[in-house]
Parts: structure tokens; sequence; C-alpha cells
């Protein structure tokens, strides 16, 4: 097994952005600004934005944080992201997932401009981006087709099986790879497909987004497969400090001997997500001028 290197590979992303910014700020034009709004008191979504917001602050970014209460009405929301809409000062609006049960996520998402959906969610960017038309592609399927890009995976004429349908990473990606320059055929499973590992035995790349640990051992893979590793779970693990560790979707211990290359988790699509978002940021305020 080798592992595909994210962590290199997100580094020079940033290299190459805080450069970048640092240009563009120095011809006199405002830095970029990313406003992060959070709903509610859930503990990974406050570390996920606080990974995020210092991510940008390192790039010489503006970030702007909003915390509202778990019980925040759909309204209240709706109205913060409409003034930041109108904001001059915000290039890109992310809207923390998941929000509270009791608020609609999809309604609440399509309020988001569509020229500061940096997070490449609403109908109208997803709708672009099937046609092939200019849009932010959503982030962690960017991040998955620059890992294939730079470790020079090809992708044309081979097979791929998607695990996991989801707005944002399954239904995007199947779309991206079987549009025109990377011309894969694609296989989308769910919960209903039946033979799953038929499907991924005879695949040449098998990317899993189920958020199920360790769902998928060796037996699942044929050699020479390039697996991308989506999920983030957390376990129980009485050895660790904190009571707990991360694991992807795919049981990585059992694939030691096997000729497979493998995105790490942590440490793999995460990393190449939050990095999109970065690059999404900085190609908004390029396009606003």
């Amino acid at each position: 097994m080798v592992e595909l290197n994210c962590k290199e590979l997100s580094s020079s992303i940033y290299d190459s952005l805080k450069e970048n910014t640092q240009k563009f700020v120095d011809k006199g034009n405002r830095a970029p600004g990313l406003a992060v709004v959070t709903v509610g008191d859930d503990d990974a979504s406050r570390l996920y934005v606080k990974t995020k917001t210092e991510k940008a602050s390192l790039l010489g970014y503006v970030s702007f944080q909003y915390f509202l209460n778990g019980d925040s009405r759909e309204e209240e929301v709706i109205s913060l992201i409409e003034s930041l809409n109108d904001d001059d000062r915000v290039d890109g609006i992310l809207l923390q997932l998941p929000l509270p049960a009791h608020l609609n996520e999809k309604r609440i998402i399509e309020h988001i401009r569509v020229d500061k959906d940096v997070d490449g969610f609403t109908a109208l960017n997803i709708g672009r981006m099937a046609k092939g038309d200019e849009c932010f592609i959503p982030c962690t399927p960017k991040g998955i087709l620059t890992i294939l890009s730079h470790f020079n995976i090809p992708t044309v004429g081979k097979r791929v099986t998607v695990i996991g349908r989801s707005d944002i990473v399954g239904k995007p990606l199947a779309l991206l790879l079987m549009g025109k320059g990377y011309d894969a055929t694609v296989s989308v499973a769910n919960s209903k497909t039946k033979d799953l590992k038929a499907l991924t035995l005879s695949s040449d790349i098998v990317i899993s987004a189920v958020g199920k640990p360790m769902f998928l051992d060796s037996s699942y893979f044929s050699d020479g497969t390039v697996i991308i590793d989506v999920g983030i779970n957390r376990i129980n693990d009485p050895s660790r400090k904190r009571g707990w560790r991360t694991v992807g979707d795919v049981d990585r211990d059992s694939l030691q001997d096997r000729d497979v290359l493998l995105t790490p988790v942590p440490g793999g699509v995460g990393l190449m997500t939050v990095a999109s978002l970065m690059e999404n940021t900085f190609i908004s305020r390029e396009r606003r001028g």
C-alpha cells in the first residue's frame, strides 16, 4: 500500500495562495474576505470553523465569524446570509453544516448569492457545473480532482465507483468525472446497491463517501486500485488520551500488504477540502474585481 501525501500537496497550494494574495494586495486591492456562519454549539463544527478561519488568516484573508444559537429561527439565518450577500467585504459565504434539525438546509443555502457560494452548494452552481459552465466546484469533489491530477492518476476510460450519492460529494463528483476532460465510466453506489463488492473489484478507482468506519476492507479491492477515502469517522479508542480516534471508510490496516494507492484519514481528502475552499475564495475575490 502506498499513501498519497496530501499534506505536502495542500501545503504547496497554501504557499501559492499566500504568495498570490500578497501580490494581489500589494497592487492596492482589498484582501479576500470569507464569512463563516455557524448555527448551534456542535463541538465538531466549531473545530472545523476554527481550522478554516485560522487558515484564512494565515493566507492573508479577512475572516468573519458568525455564531447563532441552536434554536435560531430560519428567518434569522436567512437574514444574516442576505446581509453578507450585500457586504462588499465578503467574497465567500460558508454555511457550516449540518444545521440543527429544525432548519431546512436546502432552503437556506439557496439564499447564498451564487457569486459568493464558495462551497458550490446552490442549485444554480450545481446546474452550471453539470453543463460545464463557469462555477464554483464543491470543495470536496474539487479536492479529489486535485489529488487525481497531482498524482498523475488517469481517469480517461477508467472505471470509477463512487460510493455515496450525497449532494455534497457523490452526485457532483460523479458528474465531474463523467464530463469532458475526465471521461471516466462512473458507477454511483448507494445503500440499495446489490453486490457492491463485485462493483468495486472491477473498478480502477474507488471513492468512498459513506461515513461508516472501516466499512471497506481489503476484500473489496483488486491490486492496482486507487482508493480515495472521503470518510471522517470517530471511533472509541481507550488507548488515546482523548478516548477516541479518527478513521476513514476504508480499513487501512487490512491493506498494508496490498498493491493499492490510498488517501489517508486523517490527512487526506479533508485537508484538500479546506484547501479547495481557500482556492474558491481567492477566485471569487479576483472575479469580483
